[in-house]
C-alpha cells in the first residue's frame, strides 16, 4: 500500500501537470527550462517526462505559472502537513498571501505584529523610509500558522497553567489571540539570479525583523539548472532549505547529461543538506 506522504507526492505533481504549469512545447521544450541554455533544457525535458507532462501549444506566462505553483504547493502542505500530528500536534492553518501583496499580511501575526505600526511610521515619514529602506518588509507567499491553544487545551492532561505563571507566552489564547509563524515557504517556478537574491534579502529581514523565535525559512522550486539552485541553496545563515519540486527525478535527469559540473554541483547541494524534495518538507516543519 503506497504511502500517504508519497501518494499527495504523487498529486502535487498531477496538479502541476493537469494546469500545465509543467509542460512540454512542440519542439520539447519544458516550461521550467532556460531555452537558451542547452543544459537546462536537457535536464527539465527529462523531469517533464518523467512525470508524464502533457506537449500544449503555448506555454503559460510566467506571471500565472507561478501563481499556480504557489496553490500547487499550498495545497500539498495543506494534505501532507497535517498528517503528522503524531510528531507535531497542534491546531495549523496554511495560508497563501502571495496574491495579497497590496496588504502587510506579515504583521498580522505573531511574532510580527510590531510591524503594523512601523511600516505607518514610515509611510508618514521620508526621513525614515530614507534610513530603512526595505530591510523590514517581508512578502510571504505561504505562511504555516499555529493558532493558539485555549487553556483548557493545555492543562488537558494535568493543570500546567493558571493565572499565576505564563502570563506573556504567545501560545495561550489567554495572553492573546493571533495566529504564530511557524513556517515562511517561498515559492520560485523557476530562478534567475535577481529571484535568488530576493529570496535571501527577505530570509534575513525575516530574522532580523522578529520579535520572538525564527520561523522555518524554505524556497521551493522547480528549476531545473543545478548553477541556479546552487546560486540560492549554496551558504548558511539566511535560508534554511531548498526543496526541489521533484528532486529524484532531477536526480536522475542531472546523472544522464554527462556534465561534470553540473553532476558535482547537484550532488554538493544534496550531500550537504542545502536542496531537499518537496516531501521532505512536511517532515522538516514538524522539527
Amino acid at each position: 500500500m503506497i504511502a500517504a506522504l508519497t501518494a499527495a507526492r504523487d498529486r502535487f505533481h498531477r496538479n502541476l501537470v493537469d494546469s500545465h504549469t509543467l509542460s512540454l512545447s512542440s519542439d520539447g521544450v519544458a516550461s521550467n527550462a532556460d531555452s537558451s541554455q542547452t543544459t537546462s533544457k536537457a535536464i527539465a525535458y527529462s523531469v517533464a517526462q518523467d512525470l508524464a507532462s502533457q506537449t500544449v501549444p503555448m506555454k503559460l506566462k510566467g506571471q500565472r505559472a507561478g501563481k499556480q505553483f504557489e496553490e500547487a504547493v499550498e495545497n500539498f502542505l495543506a494534505e501532507a502537513f497535517p498528517l503528522f500530528q503524531s510528531l507535531r500536534p497542534g491546531d495549523w492553518t496554511i495560508e497563501n498571501v502571495g496574491g495579497s501583496r497590496a496588504e502587510y499580511q506579515i504583521s498580522k501575526y505573531e511574532p510580527y505584529t510590531h510591524l503594523a505600526d512601523l511600516a505607518s511610521a514610515i509611510q508618514s515619514d521620508r526621513t525614515l523610509a530614507s534610513v530603512l529602506g526595505n530591510s523590514y518588509e517581508i512578502s510571504p507567499d505561504i505562511l504555516v500558522l499555529r493558532n493558539p491553544e485555549p487553556d483548557q487545551t493545555i492543562n488537558h492532561e494535568r493543570k500546567l497553567v493558571d493565572t499565576n505563571s505564563g502570563q506573556y507566552a504567545v501560545i495561550r489564547k489567554a495572553n492573546q489571540e493571533r495566529p504564530i509563524v511557524h513556517a515562511i515557504v517561498s515559492c520560485k517556478w523557476t530562478l534567475r539570479s535577481d529571484r535568488a537574491q530576493n529570496a535571501r534579502s527577505e530570509a534575513l529581514n525575516v530574522i532580523r525583523n522578529r520579535k520572538g523565535r525564527t520561523p522555518h525559512i524554505a524556497v521551493v522550486t522547480g528549476e531545473p539548472s543545478p548553477s541556479r539552485l546552487a546560486s540560492l541553496a549554496l551558504g548558511t545563515g539566511d535560508i534554511d532549505t531548498v526543496y526541489h519540486f521533484a528532486l529524484p527525478e532531477l536526480i536522475r535527469a542531472v546523472d544522464q547529461t554527462n556534465n561534470d559540473e553540473a553532476i558535482s554541483m547537484l550532488h554538493t547541494l544534496v550531500s550537504g543538506k542545502r536542496l531537499r524534495d518537496i516531501s521532505d518538507l512536511p517532515l522538516d516543519l514538524t522539527v
